[in-house]
């Protein structure tokens, strides 16, 4: 069983920055693909970053590429998503998911994730 907490979210202007944590227990180092997805009230929830178990494959939806990156530190058992040049249709619920694939793989579809954090609120006013 694995245990996820996001944290870092709040309110920001525009153009600012933010770096959302996502603590895991019971996770074994290497056993996860890690990944946030966002949701907005009304709408389904949207893939934004995955880390491979391995960590050195990543993805991002392109609406964030360039602005946003996902990294992880095995000595902490955390994983990170460091948010630049934030912008109001960023605004929404972040979500830490860990789920178990192939090494190297990079899933984006919330099937591929077993377990979820409890969210955390990314507010970007204009």
């Amino acid at each position: 069983q694995v245990q996820l907490v996001e944290s870092g979210g709040g309110l920001v202007q525009a153009g600012g920055s933010l770096r959302l944590s996502c603590a895991a227990s019971g996770r074994t180092f290497g056993m996860y693909a890690m990944a946030w997805f966002r949701q907005v009230p009304g709408k389904d929830r949207e893939f934004v970053a995955a880390i491979s178990r391995s960590g050195d494959s990543t993805y991002y939806t392109d609406s964030v590429k360039g602005r946003f990156t996902i990294s992880g530190d095995n000595t902490k058992n955390t994983d990170y998503l460091q948010m630049n040049s934030l912008k109001p249709e960023d605004t929404a619920v972040y979500y830490c998911a860990a789920g178990l694939a192939p090494l190297n793989k990079v899933p984006t579809t919330p099937q591929w994730y077993h377990y979820w954090g409890q969210g955390t609120q990314v507010t970007v006013s204009s």
